[in-house]
C-alpha cells in the first residue's frame, strides 16, 4: 500500500486508527482456550468487529513469538486473514528488527516475501546498513524508532549531542537520506505529544506511528494538535483499551464499541482540520 492509498482509506473511512494486536493468551477470554487456535480465534473476531473503524492493525511479535511455533502460526494466519477479507487494511509487523545487514536482510525477506504485510517496525541505532535491506522491498515500508513513550526514552533518545540536538533528532535527520516519506515512518510516543513539533520541524510530510493513546495515558488532542499534518500524517495506535474493552463472551463487540468511539473523536479532528468535509 503506497501512501496515497493510505490517505485515501482514512478520508474514507474517517479514521486514522490502528488497533494493536497484542494478544496474550492470558488476557484473551478463557471460553476461547478450548479452540483449536486461541490467539487466531481472538484476533479474528476483534478484527470483524472493528475493521470498519480503523485503517491499520498491529500485531506486536513478542506475543506470538513468545509461544514458539503455535504463536507464529497464529500471527501468520492473522495476516492471511485481513489480506483475504479487509485487503483495504495497512498491516503492520511491530517486529522492532535491526541488525547487521544480511541478518535485517533474511528478517525483511520473512516479513515482506513469506508474511506479506506492508511495515515492520525497525531499530536504527546499528544505522544504515541495518535498515536499508527492509527498504528493496518494492512497497514495504519502514517505520523507525524515534521517540518513544516508555520511561526509559530519556537514557538514551533524549541526550544532547556537540552541536546542541538530541538523539532523536540525529536518527529524524540521518534516516531522511535512506528513503523518502513514501517508505519511512517514524515512531513517535502519544506521551511525547508536545515534542511532536519538534519532529514535524524535521519530517513535516512523513507519517508518523503513535502508540500510547488510552491504556498508556496519551492525549488523542495533543497528539492532533502538534503532530497532524494537512494529508493527516499519523497512525494513532491503540491496543489494551481495544482489544481487552471486555473478558468476557462479549468481548468482541465491546471492542468494536470502543473502536467506534475513537473513530467518531478522529472524524471530528479530521474534519476540524479540514481534511474531510464537515457534515453539513
Amino acid at each position: 500500500m503506497n501512501k496515497e492509498q493510505l490517505f485515501e482509506h482514512i478520508k474514507r473511512k474517517q479514521s486514522f486508527l490502528c488497533i494493536g494486536l497484542d494478544t496474550d493468551i492470558k488476557k484473551i477470554p478463557q471460553h476461547l482456550l478450548v479452540e483449536e487456535d486461541p490467539l487466531f480465534a481472538f484476533n479474528k473476531a476483534i478484527i470483524d468487529a472493528t475493521a470498519a473503524c480503523c485503517v491499520a492493525y498491529k500485531p506486536n511479535l513478542a506475543f506470538y513469538e513468545s509461544l514458539g511455533v503455535v504463536g507464529m502460526s497464529a500471527f501468520e494466519k492473522t495476516v492471511a486473514y485481513l489480506r483475504e477479507h479487509y485487503p483495504d487494511q495497512f498491516i503492520i509487523a511491530d517486529a522492532k528488527r535491526g541488525d547487521i545487514g544480511n541478518t535485517s536482510g533474511m528478517y525483511a525477506r520473512s516479513f515482506f516475501e513469506h508474511v506479506r504485510v506492508d511495515a515492520v517496525t525497525v531499530a536504527p541505532y546499528m544505522g544504515e546498513d541495518s535498515v536499508k535491506p527492509f527498504l528493496v522491498y518494492p512497497g514495504g515500508w519502514v517505520i523507525l524508532l524515534a521517540l518513544t513513550s516508555n520511561g526509559g526514552a530519556q537514557d538514551f533518545q533524549m541526550t544532547e549531542l556537540a552541536d546542541g540536538s538530541r538523539l532523536f533528532e540525529k536518527v529524524l535527520k540521518t534516516s531522511r537520506e535512506w528513503a523518502t516519506d513514501e517508505r519511512l515512518m517514524y515512531v513517535v510516543g502519544a506521551t511525547q505529544a508536545r515534542m511532536l513539533l519538534d519532529v514535524r520541524r524535521l519530517v513535516p510530510d512523513h507519517f508518523l506511528l503513535v502508540p500510547g493513546v488510552g491504556a498508556q495515558g496519551g492525549s488523542l488532542q495533543e497528539v492532533v494538535r502538534y503532530g497532524m499534518n494537512d494529508r493527516c500524517g499519523l497512525l494513532v495506535n491503540s491496543s489494551r483499551a481495544v482489544i481487552y474493552a471486555d473478558s468476557g463472551r462479549d468481548f468482541a463487540r465491546a471492542a468494536g464499541k470502543e473502536a467506534y468511539v475513537i473513530q467518531q473523536e478522529m472524524a471530528c479532528c479530521l474534519r476540524e482540520r479540514g481534511i474531510i468535509p464537515v457534515k453539513s
